[in-house]
């Protein structure tokens, strides 16, 4: 089993921004944390999936799983990257 890594992870975090329409950077040119931005955080040994909801970078876990290992994570955004997209074409 291949190992993941931080650029892979970002990759995927990239890629949930984009579908979503998301901001694609942490901050504005001002300096200012911009709301719907999905990163990732690691604490504990793990990582997790945020997106910033308050300008004072308030964030919510996205998939309410906490920090997981690395390879949890890429599994569970890519599961995530196939429910939203399931529901993209539900809805047409």
């Amino acid at each position: 089993m291949q190992r993941i890594t931080d650029k892979q992870l970002k990759a995927v975090v990239d890629r949930i921004n984009r579908i979503t329409g998301s901001p694609e950077n942490y901050c504005s040119e001002d300096g200012s944390t911009t709301i719907g931005h999905y990163c990732l955080d690691g604490a504990y040994g793990g990582v997790s999936l945020h997106r910033i909801c308050s300008a004072g970078g308030g964030v919510t876990d996205v998939l309410s799983c906490g920090h997981v290992n690395k390879r949890q994570l890429y599994e569970l955004m890519h599961a995530w990257i196939r429910g939203y997209n399931a529901a993209k074409e539900s809805t047409k």
